[in-house]
Parts: structure tokens; C-alpha cells; sequence
């Protein structure tokens, strides 16, 4: 145990990397860590590293382990399968795909060309930005590992329950015609060779790094305003966890951004410490990353306003659920 928890705090949280940053902070800018700008400078700095780091080690990991799996193979893997187990089986794909939702529209249109059923591809488009690998590690070094695999836990379950109704409603015909006819490129994972993996992984993580990293800078920047500037009174007011609405703002705030797990996270951090329930917290990253108003754009391109309404709303209200859940039940993870 005390060999985990060494390694936990370590490896995953840095809690060297935090005293380096104090250390610079106090002897290099003159700051005090206790004080609000010193307090501010060490955790944005500490957040930025650290999370850039994390986040290049998971990407280069996954993506190597995500080059096993091109489209046309997935394809006649799930294609064995039907139901939920189909379902499952897409969500879980989702979590080794470390795209936000608009990275994972061309996969979602690349599977339903293949001939995926719809449930499946939908399964996979929920869990692709809202769960993944990096996003376990990554909540396990902000808050604990209770919580950070709580939150993959609901996300595939609202992954699998969502695509299970999207394949209920036998909505197939909502899918624009162009996304069945348009041509998928096979690749064959015999063809790489373990070098070509490798510049795989490279350069998902170049592509990745390039399209998140001002979202993470963001992000890192308000939950440093949050925590070290923002009074506790004013966010308890507005959402406290004894608000009911809470969980309804939270979900709502998070539509008009556009951001991932990664840019969330800070902001996260800096929402629990100052009171805000868990459910909450969880509620807003949730609608950053599965329902921004870019995503919704960009998918309207491929399915019609019926099936788009169907998906926003079925993923609208299990997001609430999970919210309110996990704010009556939050004293279980702390």
C-alpha cells in the first residue's frame, strides 16, 4: 500500500514536480505560494506541466495501441457481435480513441460506412471525448482513483443506454445519405511495422498536443483565477451544492464551450476546492466535452435534426442523472 501510494503521488500527481514549482515561484519570481499571485503562478505552472506530460505519455501509449485497430478491422471485430454486447463493445472502443467530439466524427462516419449498426457507432461517439484512458489518469492525479473510475464507469453506461436507444428508434434514415457512400480508407495493421507504430504514436501525440494545447492554457488559467481569486461565497452561491439547479446550470454552461477532458480538469480542480459538488464538477466537464456547441455543428453535417435532437437529449438527461447522483452520493468518494 504504501509502495502504491508513493507511485500514486509521484508518478501520476508530481507532487515533486509541485515543490519544484514552489521552489521556483518562491526563490526565483519572490512569491509566496500562500499569498493569491504565488498561489496562482504555482498552479498554473504545476497544472500545465504536468498535465502536458501526462498527456503525451497517454497519447503516445494509446495511439500505439489504437494502430491495431484501423477501421476496417474494428469493423469485423464488432461485426460479430449484436445487442448490447455490440454496444459495449463500441463503447469501450471509445476509450482508447483520445479524440474530443469532433476528432471523432470522421471515425463515427468511417464505422457507419463500414456497416456498424447505428446504436454502435452512436455508443462509441458518446464515449469517445467523454472517456478515455488519459482522462482516468489524469482525474486519478487531480482528485482520487475512486472518482476517476466512478466517472469512466457512468460514462460508459451513458454510452452503452444511449446507443441502445438510438438503435430502439430504428433511426437509420436520419443518417445523411453521403455518410453511407462515402468511401472508407482500409488500413491493414499487418502493414506496420513496429517503426511505423511508433511515428504513429508521434505523431498523434504532435496532432493532439497542437489542437488541445491553448484549451489546456485556458483552462489551467480559470481554475487558477477559481481557486486562488474567486471568493468560495460567491461560486457556493450560484452553484453550491445545496442549489438543486446546480447540476442543470453546470450541464447547460458547459454547451456553448468547446474544450476537452484536458482543458476541463483544471477548472474542475478549482470548482471542488471551493465547495462545489462532485456531481456538478462532473456534470459541467461532461457537457464540455460531449455536447459543445462546435461538436453539434459539425454532426448536424452528417445526421439530420431528428437523430441530432435525439442524441442531445438523450445525453442532456443523462448527464443530469449522473450529476445529481453522484452530489447525493459524493461522500463516497472522498
Amino acid at each position: 500500500m504504501f509502495i502504491f501510494e508513493f507511485l500514486n503521488d509521484q508518478l501520476l500527481k508530481m507532487m515533486w514536480l509541485s515543490d519544484l514549482v514552489k521552489l521556483l515561484v518562491e526563490n526565483v519570481f519572490g512569491l509566496n505560494v500562500s499569498e493569491r499571485l504565488g498561489g496562482s503562478l504555482h498552479f498554473f505552472i504545476y497544472d500545465v506541466v504536468k498535465i502536458f506530460i501526462l498527456l503525451s505519455v497517454l497519447i503516445f501509449i494509446i495511439s500505439y495501441v489504437q494502430s491495431f485497430f484501423p477501421p476496417e478491422r474494428t469493423k469485423k471485430i464488432l461485426g460479430r457481435y449484436s445487442g448490447i454486447t455490440a454496444n459495449i463493445l463500441g463503447a469501450l472502443l471509445g476509450t482508447i480513441t483520445p479524440f474530443c467530439s469532433c476528432s471523432s466524427i470522421p471515425l463515427f462516419i468511417g464505422f457507419t460506412n463500414a456497416g456498424l449498426p447505428i446504436g454502435v457507432t452512436f455508443s462509441f461517439l458518446i464515449s469517445s471525448p467523454l472517456v478515455d484512458l488519459a482522462s482516468v489518469l489524469l482525474l486519478a492525479s487531480i482528485f482520487n482513483w475512486k472518482i476517476a473510475i466512478a466517472y469512466v464507469v457512468v460514462g460508459l453506461i451513458l454510452a452503452v443506454v444511449g446507443g441502445t436507444i438510438i438503435s430502439k428508434a430504428k433511426l437509420e434514415a436520419y443518417v445523411e445519405p453521403f455518410v453511407y457512400s462515402n468511401q472508407m480508407t482500409s488500413i491493414e495493421e499487418e502493414s506496420m511495422t513496429r517503426r511505423d507504430r511508433m511515428n504513429f504514436g508521434k505523431n498523434q501525440v504532435k496532432d493532439i498536443v497542437k489542437k488541445v494545447w491553448l484549451y489546456i492554457l485556458i483552462g489551467v488559467g480559470i481554475g487558477a483565477a477559481i481557486h486562488n481569486w474567486i471568493p468560495e461565497s460567491i461560486i457556493t452561491a450560484v452553484i453550491g451544492q445545496d442549489k438543486w439547479y446546480s447540476v442543470i446550470v453546470a450541464t447547460l454552461v458547459g454547451v456553448p464551450m468547446y474544450a476537452d477532458i484536458f482543458g476541463t480538469l483544471p477548472i474542475a480542480e478549482a470548482l471542488v476546492s471551493k465547495g462545489v459538488g462532485l456531481g456538478t464538477v462532473l456534470s459541467f466537464m461532461m457537457g464540455v466535452t460531449a455536447l459543445s456547441l462546435p461538436s453539434m455543428i459539425m454532426l448536424k453535417k452528417v445526421v439530420k435534426t431528428r437523430l441530432l435532437a435525439v442524441f442531445f437529449c438523450i445525453v442532456t438527461i443523462g448527464i443530469i442523472i449522473i450529476g445529481y447522483s453522484f452530489n447525493a452520493l459524493g461522500y463516497l468518494f472522498t
